[in-house]
């Protein structure tokens, strides 16, 4: 399973970068965006518009043309995750039985509460689902800085072909097996990022930046466990690696999010300039998800609260702060 030809469908920030690294790795590399502008913009220019100052490889064809992204031995599906359904659909009358649809996306389906390699295998039948999620920033990625992040499938020879076709020495997917685990962690992070944004915007301190995060991490990990993810994937790259990194940097769309809301914007005005924060749309799936398994997830639950504007910022801290301290568990 050589995997030669990627394609990578979706040419923002994500998706220009992967497509840079499958070329990095040697790959034949198609970048398909329905955008025409966007297409001929980073054909005529060299460069992406998501991605100011970075080059796309010149090995790598940008086209508008479904049908001819889709003759690729594997797909990077790197799109929103409320928008993959649409697209997922789409490709599946064009590929070849048994290619891989990577699902890039760190998000669960609203209104059907479907993770996306989920939506993967509903929409797609003849594809195989796999997910490629972990710490890692587009532009960091797009200009060959060290970067590590997890390749998961359910067939652990195709999630290790998948790392080797696309796996650089910057670029370095770990494979697994644990599609729900990888899937979890990266959904639920994008979550409790704007949670640690509200404490930065809100000037609240290290302190409880360094509670925030911890305390969120035990909320993921309680979910993943009720969700079937095992406990090595919650603690590594796709879990616990991803939570520090979104929690601690203003790169993060939904970091950068949450400090908007610590200093005083709605959600509507702070949504406003990160439209693609996932976690704005993950964060009532999550809670709803989690009350159907009877978890307690009190951080998300607050987040989900202050987006849709049934509470405030200072009634969510107030909320959390007035919890009984218990056992640390």
């Amino acid at each position: 399973m050589p995997f030669d030809h990627i394609a990578v469908l979706g040419a923002g920030a994500w998706g220009s970068a992967l497509a840079n690294a499958a070329a990095h790795a040697g790959r034949k590399v198609t970048l398909w965006t329905i955008d025409k502008t966007e297409a001929d913009t980073i054909t005529t220019t060299g460069m992406s518009p998501m991605l100011p100052g970075v080059r796309i490889d010149p090995d790598v064809t940008v086209t508008t043309s479904l049908a001819q992204a889709a003759k690729a031995d594997a797909i990077l599906v790197v799109v929103p995750a409320q928008a993959s359904r649409e697209v997922v659909t789409a490709a599946s009358a064009l590929i070849s039985a048994g290619t891989p649809l990577i699902t890039c996306a760190k998000g669960i389906e609203r209104g059907t509460r479907k993770f996306m390699t989920e939506v993967i295998a509903e929409c797609a039948p003849l594809a195989v689902p796999a997910i490629l999620s972990g710490p890692s920033f587009a532009a960091d990625v797009a200009r060959g800085l060290p970067t590590a992040v997890t390749l998961a499938a359910k067939d652990e020879g195709i999630a290790h072909a998948l790392s080797q076709a696309i796996g650089t020495a910057t670029f370095r997917p770990y494979h697994s097996t644990d599609l729900r685990g990888v899937e979890i962690g990266g959904a639920a992070k994008n979550v409790f990022a704007i949670a640690a944004g509200i404490v930065a915007g809100r000037g609240l301190g290290d302190s409880a930046a360094a509670a925030l995060i911890t305390r969120g991490f035990a909320e993921l990990l309680r979910f993943g466990k009720a969700c079937g993810a095992r406990p090595e994937t919650l603690t590594g790259l796709s879990g616990l690696g991803d939570l520090i990194l979104t929690c601690s940097s203003r790169q993060s769309r939904n970091f950068s999010l949450g400090i908007a809301l610590g200093r005083g914007k709605s959600p509507l005005e702070a949504l406003g300039a990160s439209k693609l924060a996932e976690g704005a749309y993950t964060a009532s799936v999550l809670t709803d998800m989690a009350r159907a398994h009877k978890i307690e997830m009190p951080i998300a639950d607050a987040v989900a609260s202050v987006l849709d504007g049934s509470t405030s910022v200072d009634k969510a801290i107030d909320g959390l702060l007035a919890r009984p301290i218990g056992a640390e568990i």
